[in-house]
């Protein structure tokens, strides 16, 4: 350590000139208000929701149907409280300021029970989403290294419970958990997007989803795939329009988007089992059953000391 006093003299100047910059620079702080949702806590309720739907993967081993229900139990248990103190923060800040003496908690406890009720239907979507992974992935040796190793798969299931607590009108939370999916696995699907089951993405690092895609049954992406916008709305002052106005576009059941390939455009309609190439730009809608690729182009060789000037082959 250290040990030079003078140095350390400074460091309540610092600590003035910082705290200045709380009220000059004020949206960077979140001071004198209830507590925001904690990170720490949400994705302790990302990592128990992984718990309850693919049980005997994760934290808890031997598990069998004698013991299933004691331990599926106490963890719906547990999360409803999570949900409901974490769901109440993301409302108390959503509505504190116009209406303080709203019940938050009171808002938050049905939607997190609602939550927890459509945890059966969403594990049925999941199967259908590893189903597909096996289906179409010939190096998946079993169902098993799919849900243990696959990054794809983590992405859509946490896609999958955050888009319900997005459709619950809970905020916040569903973007913090498909940014803790993001951080891990390089996919970023945004909880708003509407993703149809058997949804697989292969490989999966660098693929984007944005807000107001629309993706039909059985639709496989590799990886580096960005479904984006094509341009923004701006208003009278020239500030970006917010929400969920379609800016993305629609994959319709069956389609298969190669590695890189860029889709952009809230009109932009692939049809039914459409086929996109690797590194293909698309703005415009493509009819059903139709396969775009990008022209073959020409790979150019140059030695340091080369028998021809150059050589040319068609790729």
């Amino acid at each position: 350590m250290a040990t030079d006093i003078r140095l350390k003299e400074e460091l309540p100047t610092i600590t003035d000139l910082l705290v200045e910059t709380y009220t000059e620079c004020s949206r960077l702080n979140h001071l004198a208000h209830e507590a925001l949702p904690s990170r720490d806590a949400v994705a302790e309720i990302v990592s128990d929701l992984y718990e309850v739907l693919y049980p005997g993967y994760g934290r808890r081993q031997n598990l069998h149907i004698g013991n299933i229900g004691y331990y599926v139990g106490s963890l719906i248990d547990a999360l409803h409280d999570k949900l409901t103190n974490q769901i109440a923060r993301a409302l108390r800040h959503e509505l504190c300021q116009e209406s303080p003496h709203i019940d938050c908690e009171k808002i938050a406890q049905p939607k997190a029970v609602e939550l927890l009720r459509r945890l059966p239907d969403v594990r049925k979507v999941l199967e259908q989403d590893v189903e597909a992974a096996f289906r179409g992935d010939p190096a998946a040796r079993t169902h098993h290294e799919i849900i243990f190793s696959y990054p794809g798969l983590e992405a859509i299931t946490t896609y999958r419970v955050a888009h319900e607590l997005y459709t619950l009108g809970v905020p916040f939370i569903p973007r913090m958990m498909t940014e803790f999916a993001h951080s891990k696995t390089g996919i970023d699907i945004h909880p708003g997007a509407r993703i149809g089951p058997g949804f697989f993405i292969d490989h999966g690092t660098g693929v984007v989803i944005g807000e107001t895609c629309d993706i039909g049954v059985g639709v496989k992406l590799y990886q580096g795939v960005t479904l984006g916008a094509l341009s923004f709305t701006k208003d009278d002052d020239g500030e970006l329009l917010k929400g969920s106005y379609k800016r993305h576009p629609t994959l319709k059941d069956g389609v298969v988007v190669y590695a890189n390939a860029t889709i952009l455009g809230g009109q932009t309609v692939l049809g039914e089992r459409a086929v996109i190439g690797s590194n293909v730009w698309l703005t415009e809608s493509v009819p059903p059953d139709t396969t775009v690729i990008l022209e073959k182009p020409r790979l150019r060789l140059r030695g340091a000391k080369p028998v021809h000037d150059s050589l040319t082959y068609d790729i």
